[in-house]
């Protein structure tokens, strides 16, 4: 199990930006791709952006390609979300997720990639 704890969710208006990160206590942290879900209101929890453990592959969402862009710092255990020209459907509570990759440089898909979660943190955007 990884702890994971998120920071930077909080109000904008619609075609803001909100930058998240999440501190990973990984060792070693390059064992593990990472990535980010999220869960809006009445819905179930959704797959948005992964990234493999060397940073060199990335997956996205259809729904954030363009406007999401996600990226790691191998020496401070730390992943981060940057979220642009953000819209009212993008409102959810974000969780970080750390997956066990060994030493696969595999970039996860699916919410089942993931072995260990965040509490979670709340965007929400105004229209």
């Amino acid at each position: 199990q990884v702890h994971l704890v998120e920071s930077g969710g909080g109000l904008v208006q619609a075609g803001g930006s909100l930058r998240l990160s999440c501190a990973a206590s990984a060792r070693p942290f390059t064992r593990y791709a990472m990535g980010w879900c999220r869960q809006a209101p009445g819905k179930e929890r959704e797959f948005v952006v992964a990234i493999s453990w060397s940073g060199s592959n990335t997956n996205y969402a259809d729904s954030v390609k363009g406007r999401f862009t996600i990226s790691r710092d191998n020496a401070k255990n730390t992943v981060h979300l940057q979220m642009n020209s953000l819209k009212p459907e993008d409102t959810a509570v974000y969780y970080c997720a750390a997956g066990d990759s060994g030493t696969n440089d595999y970039t996860p898909r699916h919410l089942g990639d993931f072995d260990s979660w965040g509490q979670g943190t709340q965007v929400t955007v105004s229209s």
